[in-house]
């Protein structure tokens, strides 16, 4: 199953242009993980406002490329860490899973 929806990855593609897409993808891809550590630093500390920015900024990131699942969960946590909710479960696990997706596949498109 495909991490990514290749319809907005190719306009993305189209609109920034085959030699800066590289460049798009590497950003992401190094900035990803940042952003999901500091969700975990949040979550360690009961920083639900910390958390919560984190969460939108991988979210609205993971959107640019059209990376449905992990925009999905990323929004969820969003939602949570913003009802100061931080009763994650296993779902910065599944997030972290869905982001390894997503690298893999992106990795494949540049």
């Amino acid at each position: 199953m495909s991490s990514i929806d290749l319809n907005v990855f190719n306009e993305l593609k189209n609109t920034a242009g085959e030699d800066f897409i590289g460049e798009l993808i590497r950003a992401f891809l190094d900035d990803a993980p940042l952003q999901i550590a500091q969700m975990k630093t949040a979550l360690a500390n009961g920083d639900a406002e910390s958390f919560r920015r984190a969460a939108h900024t991988l979210k609205s990131n993971a959107a640019t490329f059209g990376a449905v699942e992990l925009t999905a969960l990323a929004r969820e946590l969003e939602r949570l860490g913003r009802e100061n909710n931080l009763e994650m479960g296993n779902r910065l696990e599944v997030l972290q899973e869905a982001f390894e997706n997503v690298k893999r596949q992106l990795n494949e498109l540049s």
